[in-house]
């Protein structure tokens, strides 16, 4: 192709940007803020963010948190960045359904990824602990298991009421769910996996968990795995933390072992997500995994990391990751310098973290 007819032009992409309840407003502001710096200042992408308004309050004011064609729209964007849900005032199982897992099981984002690691500039709760000791990727099972919403409640207010919550394990969902931690162990120096089990004691849908891991395996003959129990797994991660290194776990199990790993990592407040469909037939969404804060909300006090870190694996999903290294290397310039929000032991605030990632960005890479 002659050189003229070459188009140079930086490749576009269009993000649903739902910033939620809570401190998800302020986090989401601050890193669009940061990606919209990053983007100016390498020339390789754009960003066109479209903000959607579904939250708390919208449930408040028209009964639902997604409009009737609201999961159609959604399907015409590249990505969705989503802060958090949950009000104080709406119950925690009414937003969660209402919105963020409505999303996620609807458009098939079956494989939540939460890396987790020890930035430098922040301090780890363990003792000899430095940048390299923690390095992890989690990968939670993202459509069914114990979050499968199956169950049921009767004779309501009765002493004799019954709840039941089921939880629904497949063979084809597991599967594609090991096959990609499989993969994405490959992809790691180390080629290990960890798959966190409880089969000792759920003795069906946890033993075919085993037993369809154990055949993945055999087509990944040069990653090394090993198998835990989800309790034994906490002590692990915290004595030993450097013997893990990729870790797959069903829904309940990996979202109660993502929270403990970043605050090992310092701070719940700098972990990122991504809900990934990783047939890449649906939008992915990305999302700090802090949740909403109430405590905290308005005060200008909220950590941003979390959502610059979940900036980076967007990039990353888009294919940009030399510019995701980028953002994470002046985010961990900036702790350095000390400019840090006050869950991670430093006075600065919202603003003054976002504005220090600006500058470093510019000073960097500019």
């Amino acid at each position: 192709m002659p050189p003229s007819t070459i188009d140079a032009s930086p490749q576009k992409y269009r993000i649903a940007s739902i910033p939620g309840d809570g401190i998800g407003l302020e986090v989401i502001d601050a890193g669009i803020q940061v990606l919209e710096k990053l983007a100016s200042v390498l020339g390789q992408f754009e960003l066109e963010f479209d903000h959607i308004e579904w939250s708390s309050a919208y449930y408040k004011k028209y009964g639902k948190y997604i409009p009737d064609d609201g999961l159609a729209t959604l399907k015409k964007y590249d990505a969705i960045y989503f802060g958090s849900v949950g009000a104080p005032d709406v119950p925690d199982h009414i937003s969660l359904w209402g919105l963020r897992l409505a999303i996620c099981q609807t458009l098939q984002q079956y494989a939540n990824v939460r890396p987790t690691k020890v930035l430098r500039g922040i301090n780890s709760p363990l003792k000899d602990c430095p940048p390299g000791a923690l390095d992890w990727i989690i990968i939670r099972e993202n459509s069914e298991g114990e979050y499968a919403g199956h169950g049921g409640r009767t004779h309501v207010g009765q002493p004799w009421e019954v709840a039941t919550e089921v939880s629904i394990f497949t063979r084809h969902a597991i599967t594609r769910l090991m096959r990609f931690a499989f993969s994405t162990a490959l992809t790691r120096p180390r080629r290990k996996l960890t798959i966190v089990t409880k089969s000792n004691a759920q003795r069906y849908g946890l033993v075919l968990w085993d037993e369809v891991a154990a055949v993945v395996a055999k087509d990944f003959p040069t990653v090394t795995w090993d198998k835990m129990l989800v309790d034994a797994m906490t002590t692990r991660m915290v004595l030993r933390p450097s013997s893990l290194d990729v870790i797959v776990a069903t829904n309940l199990h990996a979202d109660i072992l993502s929270d403990l790993a970043a605050s090992l990592a310092g701070s719940i407040g700098i972990a990122p997500t991504s809900n990934l469909d990783p047939t890449r037939e649906n939008p992915s969404m990305f999302e700090p995994i802090h949740g909403s804060a109430f405590d905290i909300a308005g005060q200008g006090v909220a950590n941003p990391i979390g959502a610059f870190w979940t900036a980076a694996e967007m990039l990353r999903w888009l294919g940009h990751e030399e510019a995701a290294e980028k953002l994470l290397t002046c985010v961990e310039n900036v702790c350095e310098m000390g400019i840090k929000t006050r869950d991670l032991g430093g006075s600065a605030g919202t603003t003054e973290v976002t504005e220090a990632v600006c500058r470093e960005i510019e000073k960097v890479l500019g």
